[in-house]
């Protein structure tokens, strides 16, 4: 089982930096930060935890860019991967972002995850231009033309929302293949998106009970003749041993533990208490 820290960045209390520095020195595997552009004041879309336009924590609006925010913690860490938990790349420019994410693949030595999501904010997608209905078309369209972009030395792609003749895009990340992690609701959609184009699933923070989730996966997974298992990241909730013990017995490969919105002593203290308990 491995361990990972999300760190809900934002423009107050600890930086991304120290907070990655900190959770590397405890033993932690992975750092993982959020995506908002913005927050549409007026919106239809009911965010999932409250139901409704109220958020359930103000640093939806005080989001950080999380490409920059993984950037700085690349600088001051070396072995620990940068992650998105998660990440919208439909509301960037894809080959810019093809270029973003490689940059720092390629300069931390190949260390990055993309955590990406549909998006549940659709008014915010909207004023990206990504209708609602064709968010997981359009999510599909982004990563095949970022593989290309990644992968081959003359890349193109002819999409509905993405479309791009031959083109030469260096340099190439370090990794051969920048794992793919689709954060969204354990539903069959999201298992059969995952299962044709992705390897793995991060869950909500608001899904605990994931026994049936899990199976449904292995399930698309290998119906799709995907080969080995689909890597799973139960993100959120409590690192109790009993917990743990039972989401590794259910094929889940890494939990990631939130840091609460304190100030930067108590976020590292509560860093190294965490480290400790679960790398003794």
């Amino acid at each position: 089982m491995r361990f990972g820290i999300v760190l809900f960045a934002s423009d107050r209390g600890i930086t991304p930096a120290a907070c990655a520095e900190a959770a590397e020195d405890a033993g932690f595997s992975s750092f993982y930060v959020p995506e908002h552009t913005h927050i549409p004041v007026r919106r239809q879309a009911a965010h999932p935890l409250t139901g409704s336009a109220d958020l359930p924590d103000d640093r939806y609006v005080r989001t950080l860019d999380p490409w920059v925010s993984l950037a700085t913690a690349a600088v001051v860490t070396s072995t620990i991967r940068l992650a998105t938990a998660v990440a919208l790349p439909v509301e960037s420019d894809p080959i810019t972002l093809a270029k973003g994410i490689a940059t720092l693949d390629f300069l931390s030595g190949g260390r990055v995850t993309l955590g990406a999501g549909f998006g549940w904010n659709t008014d915010e997608l909207a004023d990206h231009g990504i209708p609602a209905k064709f968010r997981y078309t359009a999510l599909r369209e982004y990563v095949e033309a970022m593989r290309a972009l990644w992968t081959e030395d003359v890349a193109s792609y002819d999409g509905r929302f993405v479309s791009f003749g031959g083109s030469w895009a260096y340099p190439k990340p370090a990794q051969e293949h920048v794992p793919l992690l689709v954060g969204a609701g354990g539903t069959n959609r999201t298992f059969t998106w995952i299962a044709a184009n992705a390897d793995g699933w991060i869950t909500t923070p608001y899904e605990n009970d994931i026994d049936d989730q899990v199976y449904l996966l292995n399930k698309h997974w290998s119906e799709a003749g995907r080969a080995g298992k689909p890597y799973v990241v139960a993100l959120g909730g409590r690192a109790a041993p009993e917990r743990v013990d039972r989401l590794a017995a259910l094929g889940v490969d890494e939990v990631v533990i939130g840091v609460p919105d304190k100030d930067e002593d108590d976020v590292l203290a509560f860093i190294t208490k965490m480290g400790a308990r679960l790398h003794p």
